[in-house]
């Protein structure tokens, strides 16, 4: 597997997290509902901030040269 590729997929991983624990943190996805991180307001920042390096990582993929 390209390194292209594994930085593509690592990077959704990391957006689709962030997306997870931003909604865990604002209490959207109480799952499961026995988490720490359920309704905890600096779950959501973590979450933004890791799918913000996801999307660097996919751009940094889209921009190497095959």
């Amino acid at each position: 597997m390209s390194m292209q590729r594994i930085l593509t997929l690592l990077g959704a991983l990391a957006v689709l997290m962030g997306f997870v624990w931003m909604g865990q943190g604002s209490g959207y996805f109480p799952y499961p509902a026995s988490s720490f991180m359920i309704d905890q307001s600096p779950w959501i920042a973590y979450g933004a901030g890791l799918a913000v390096v996801g999307l660097v990582m996919i751009a940094i993929a889209r921009r190497t040269v095959r």
